[in-house]
């Protein structure tokens, strides 16, 4: 996913001079996962820059640029170090174009890489996908594979709306074929992952390939699992979403952030809402613990697993089974 990025990028700078890449240690270093490896050196230090450590700065300078006719790609290198910036994305990012009545866009990327599973210190892990959704004016995405990562970022790149893009951690080492040429799905929409008729996973970045892996084992047990990569947070693709779900008539939504006002929490209701002659089941939620990150040795604990999500996806109603005092059993 790293390479897959660091292409988008590269090509993005290759056509179109008004594309900046900046931020801390995205220069000499390359970034701290090496996203922006070798930009600097074959752009340019006027194309590709570091900054001084002030996230506030960072974004203040991107706004400026973009008023300005750039479009500037930032990146604030860990989750938790944008909050700094918050009130510049939200009071100012966000709401630019609503306030000069469209006479002034922001076409600008903030590349943030989220959650975890790298096993990070404190401020190094988060996921906060759920302020930036709920901040009406910013696209938010975030990919789960290396192609979604080149796909998305490009079309992040050229979109005329300011961009949050948020890059899984862990997934930025994963291995899997990519073609440096955009597969053709729009921006803003989701993509089926794995077919299936049972029961439907609505998942996105970190926790696709996790979803993946427990459809793979419920195909074992005979449940046949679709699995749906939300890909775009907001806006999100209620279309598709809707679709698969009242085709299956159960669904199951999972991410690592807190469950409480999470963004499952809103899929879910949406699903509630529109599918709801369809449902054989209530919308079941597999998310992280109410706590801040743990610690790199709790972390495991913390994370939904395959086997969490197959729990649920055994909490579902079934034709074949009841379900006794909150728990599954054979009827």
């Amino acid at each position: 996913m790293a390479q897959a990025l660091n292409a988008a990028l590269r090509d993005a700078l290759k056509e179109d001079e008004r594309v900046l890449v900046f931020g801390e240690d995205v220069g000499t270093l390359g970034g701290v996962f090496r996203v922006t490896d070798g930009l600097s050196r074959d752009f340019g230090e006027d194309r590709c820059f570091d900054t001084p450590l002030a996230e506030a700065g960072i974004i203040g300078h991107a706004i400026g640029l973009a008023m300005g006719g750039f479009r500037p790609v930032v990146e604030m290198q860990f989750d938790a170090f944008a909050y700094p910036a918050f009130e510049q994305i939200t009071s100012h990012v966000a709401k630019l174009r609503n306030r000069t009545k469209g006479r002034i866009e922001l076409p600008m990327v903030i590349r943030i890489p989220y959650a975890g599973g790298i096993g990070g210190v404190e401020h190094h892990s988060d996921s906060s996908e759920v302020y930036y959704t709920h901040t009406a004016g910013l696209r938010v995405v975030t990919p789960g594979s290396a192609q979604d990562a080149y796909d998305l970022l490009r079309d992040a790149v050229e979109s005329p709306d300011p961009v949050v893009f948020l890059e899984p951690k862990a997934r930025y080492w994963a291995k899997e074929p990519v073609s440096f040429t955009r597969t053709g799905t729009p921006f803003d929409r989701a993509r089926i992952r794995r077919q299936g008729n049972d029961v439907t996973l609505l998942a996105y970045g970190p926790m696709i390939a996790t979803a993946l892996e427990a459809a793979d084992v419920a195909a074992t047990e005979g449940r046949d699992v679709e699995v749906v990569d939300l890909r775009t947070l907001s806006p999100v693709d209620d279309e598709t979403i809707t679709e698969s779900v009242r085709r299956t008539g159960r669904a199951v939504v999972v991410h690592e952030a807190a469950g409480f006002c999470g963004y499952g929490a809103e899929i879910a209701a949406r699903v509630s809402e529109q599918c709801f002659h369809h449902l054989q089941a209530p919308v079941l939620r597999v998310t992280g613990f109410d706590v801040p990150y743990p610690a790199p040795k709790l972390e495991a604990h913390h994370l939904p697993t395959a086997d969490r999500i197959l729990d649920a996806i055994d909490r579902l109603q079934w034709d074949d089974e009841v379900v006794l005092a909150g728990s599954v059993r054979d009827a």
